[in-house]
Parts: C-alpha cells; sequence; structure tokens
C-alpha cells in the first residue's frame, strides 16, 4: 500500500528540514524522544522508539528518504519508505510525504502521520 499526504507548515523549508533530521528538534515538533542524524546510511529513531529506519537520501533543505518501520511491522515484513519533499513559498513550505511499501494493516499510518507529525509541527513551528 502507498499513499501521499500534503501540509502547510509557516516556517521555511530549512527549518522543518533540520529539526527532523536532529534529536532535540525531531522531539521537540513532535513530542516524542527521538534519535536523529543528518548523514546517509545512519540510522534513527522516533517517537520513543515505536518508529525507527534509516536515512537513505538527503538533499538539503529539500527532500529526505528514509526506510522506515515501527514496532507493529511482524518481523518478516520488509521496511517501507518515506519520501519528505518540501517546497517553500513566501515562509510557509508545502511538505509532501509519499510512505511506499506500506503494510495492508498499515491504513491507520495516515491519519498517525496528522496526529502525531502534521498537527504538533504546525504548532511546534507557529510557537517559535
Amino acid at each position: 500500500m502507498d499513499f501521499t499526504l500534503k501540509t502547510t507548515i509557516v516556517a521555511s523549508a530549512k527549518e522543518i528540514y533540520d529539526a527532523w533530521l536532529n534529536s532535540d528538534g525531531h522531539s521537540s515538533m513532535t513530542g516524542g524522544e527521538a534519535m536523529a542524524s543528518n548523514e546517509i546510511g545512519k540510522n534513527y529513531s522516533a517517537w520513543d522508539g515505536y518508529i525507527s529506519g534509516k536515512n537513505i537520501t538527503l538533499d538539503e533543505n529539500k527532500r529526505i528518504v528514509q526506510s522506515w518501520r515501527t514496532t507493529q511491522f511482524e518481523e518478516n515484513e520488509q521496511d517501507s519508505q518515506i519520501e519528505l519533499v518540501f517546497t517553500e513559498n513566501n515562509g510557509k513550505t508545502e511538505l509532501i510525504l509519499q510512505h511506499t511499501k506500506v503494510p495492508e494493516s498499515g491504513e491507520h499510518y495516515k491519519k498517525g502521520w496528522v496526529e502525531h507529525y502534521f498537527q504538533p509541527m504546525k504548532i511546534y513551528f507557529e510557537n517559535k
């Protein structure tokens, strides 16, 4: 299963990109403990270890591609992949999230992205 979600955040692409790939920034903008890295090939975790993966492609301030899985994935299920694309315009950034290779049981991840990422990120950047 694949899906694409979009949101607009009142922040620069650089601010969002940097926060996503920084442990303190990622933790602060989502509310869950994260261990992040801004290096290709490095592992990361988010939401207190619920999410884990590896950085695949990092196109500074424009695009992040990461492998992605949660503790709900079955051991035999392959990692899914997320691609984040940032398009900045007049102090706002459109964030497009494409989530691919999601297990068929993963329909609830759509709602999770909105509730546990997009909504807290908007509040975090509005209050910065």
